[in-house]
């Protein structure tokens, strides 16, 4: 079916290239190109506070192709919906489910400027599958579910996989972070899967800190979460084998994917400073 769904309005798009994106900085780290002045000093500020940021931000993208893998391959998962999606990075969630199986679909959402601008090299689709983008933010959850790109492109009566990584450490419990995930959870069908990522200070609380009043000051709202904060996103799901664990030791490969030099044993947990799990809905 190749791709479709939105990639945003006709009108010129106002990037904010003044203003720091969590999107943009998290390419920063992975070593993209999609970023600005204002986006790297903000990078650079995280980085002197907490030097491991890129060793995170590849940890968490070669968790996210792994959870894929593995739910395409072992579980037989043909739907995704990926919220706080990112700009474009090789290979995205698509590409990996679709290398398993060529007709899985999957609906991208995000709500940065830049991300939407990046957007067609989202809905680059098998011929078989079939891609979308939606432009909205993860508090739009109701909105979400009923748009057109979510209804044309997935199966809500059918298992959807929910993934929301390294994106819920800015939705404050003032947002209802977890009155926003019971939420989409909700929504879905039996069988459906969750899996997350997301920052604590469980391993270097003062250097998360800092960490967290940059964001806060300069970019966005920021909570990290405990480990034991993290689980309740999980309550009244199964959660899969290793349960919530550091992203690169949840089913590490050999190599420990292909963002780690090294391999997994090579990461230190403070260098990641990320909780991740994965769970099905009964």
């Amino acid at each position: 079916m190749a791709d479709e769904g939105t990639a945003g309005p006709a009108s010129p798009l106002d990037l904010q290239m003044d203003k720091p994106h969590t999107a943009r900085i998290y390419d920063y780290f992975l070593g993209g190109k999609a970023h600005y002045e204002a986006d790297r000093a903000a990078g650079d500020q995280v980085m002197e506070a907490w030097p491991g940021a890129p060793v995170a931000a590849r940890t968490n993208r070669a968790f996210m192709h792994r959870a894929a893998r593995l739910l395409a391959a072992e579980y037989g998962m043909d739907q995704f919906l990926d919220i706080g999606t990112g700009i474009p990075t090789e290979p995205n969630l698509h590409q990996v489910a679709q290398s398993v199986n060529p007709h899985a679909r999957i609906v991208y959402v995000d709500n940065d400027p830049i991300v939407l601008a990046h957007a067609r090299a989202l809905m680059s689709s098998s011929f078989e599958g079939r891609t979308a983008y939606l432009h909205a933010g993860i508090t739009e959850s109701d909105g979400i579910l009923r748009s057109t790109e979510v209804t044309r492109t997935l199966d809500l009566s059918r298992p959807v996989v929910l993934s929301v990584l390294a994106l819920l450490h800015f939705v404050p419990d003032e947002l209802d972070a977890y009155g926003i995930v019971e939420r989409l959870v909700s929504a879905l069908p039996s069988g459906s899967a969750l899996v997350l990522s997301h920052g604590t200070g469980d391993f270097d609380p003062e250097a998360m800190e800092k960490v967290g009043r940059i964001y806060r000051s300069s970019v966005t709202r920021a909570q990290s979460r405990s480990k034991e904060e993290f689980a309740r996103f999980f309550r009244g799901l199964d959660l899969v084998e290793p349960g919530i664990e550091v992203p690169h030791r949840w089913r590490p490969d050999e190599t420990g994917g292909p963002y780690i030099g090294g391999g997994h044993d090579a990461v230190r947990d403070s260098d990641v400073a990320l909780w991740a799990g994965m769970a099905f809905k009964r």
